[in-house]
């Protein structure tokens, strides 16, 4: 009764853990769809807010980068992985979350500003995506720590393509920033490294002391360390035995 009691606040917890992570992703989605249903609902075109390289005016591109998409599709796209990195993050990295994000956000749109081609302009959630990705593998990795390991792993196995996107004569024909995807996968590693000893950390496993000692709380000694009896009181134990 009671370890079912136990197990039911525990799932209890986990529940609330989970959609307490996914909060700040979902409103994160929300924002990016309520400003495409403005677009869409009143025929005006954001993108002219995006992010323009090497631009003073272009600069507040960097805080509404991740919210203008060009059509439907686009946004879909990157509406999935934020909610997906997104609450992985928070869930696993509860601690280092909001500075990973804030950072990711601010520091992957200032460097494609500097990095990108003028002519263009950016828009878009997928630096954030490329770097919340690279955060959650490469810091998987270096704290060795078995759950965030296989969360590592599935972001490999979900998001492993994005690689693609960060090669320039691959991106470009297709319109693709990777400019954006290239800042916002640095941006990650960097992260993941620097932060590497907040949060989280390898499982310590303690084992039991060695049989070899004596046990401080029965008092026992190990066997070997037991007196031999005398031929007399073998002879004793052998008649009360039998």
């Amino acid at each position: 009764m009671i370890l079912d009691k136990a197990k039911g606040m525990d799932n209890k917890q986990e529940r609330k853990k989970f959609f307490g992570s996914l909060v700040i992703p979902l409103l994160i989605v929300v924002v990016m769809w309520l400003v495409k249903i403005y677009e869409t609902s009143s025929g005006v075109n954001l993108g002219h807010w995006g992010l323009v390289p090497h631009s003073v005016k272009g600069l507040v591109g960097i805080l509404t980068l991740p919210f203008l998409h060009g059509n439907w599709e686009h946004l879909l796209s990157n509406s999935v992985p934020i909610l997906v990195l997104g609450t992985a993050l928070y869930y696993c990295y509860p601690t280092l979350a909001n500075r990973v994000l804030l950072i990711t956000y601010l520091a992957s749109g200032l460097i494609t500003w500097c990095i990108g081609d003028p002519d263009s302009i950016h828009i878009g959630a997928s630096a954030l995506v490329y770097g919340l990705n690279l955060f959650l593998i490469v810091s998987g990795f270096i704290r060795g720590n078995r759950m965030l390991i296989v969360i590592s792993l599935i972001m490999v196995f979900l998001y492993g393509s994005f690689i693609w996107g960060m090669i320039p004569s691959l991106a470009i024909p297709q319109n693709i920033s990777w400019e954006g995807h290239l800042s916002g996968a640095l941006i990650g590693i960097v992260l993941a490294i620097f932060l590497r000893k907040e949060g989280p950390q390898k499982e310590v496993h303690h084992w039991d002391d060695d049989d070899d000692s004596t046990d401080s709380e029965s008092g026992e000694k190990p066997y070997w360390d037991t007196p031999t009896p005398s031929d007399d009181e073998l002879t004793v134990q052998y008649r009360i035995r039998h």
